[in-house]
């Protein structure tokens, strides 16, 4: 039906403007984790804490890196789903998935 198609589309577009979405969020992430390293790649900052000896930017990369990590499974299963509907070969859809990534892009 013709609401039907219509409710397709812009579901699709939403989903294209949620992945552009989480692209530029891991994005932010990765800037954030670059500079929770430390600064100096001195022999000491490269060695192993001991245990019991973490330090506040070795916590902190390693929970940038976990939250990368989440962003990036949100936007491959979402990058398969946009796929997967523009492999339907209808022209709405695809036409939805091509305004939906220029407007999250865009935003």
């Amino acid at each position: 039906s013709p609401a039907g198609m219509a409710l397709s589309v812009v579901v699709i577009l939403l989903l294209s403007m949620l992945y552009e979405a989480v692209k530029m969020g891991k994005a932010v992430l990765l800037r954030r984790a670059l500079l929770a390293l430390p600064h100096s790649l001195s022999q000491e900052t490269l060695v192993e804490p001991e245990e019991g000896d973490t330090s506040p930017t070795q916590g902190r990369w390693f929970r940038y890196h976990v939250g990368q990590t989440l962003f990036h499974v949100v936007q491959v299963v979402l990058g398969y789903m946009v796929m997967l509907a523009v492999m339907s070969y209808n022209a709405w859809i695809f036409l939805g998935a091509i305004v939906g990534s220029t407007l999250g892009y865009f935003v």
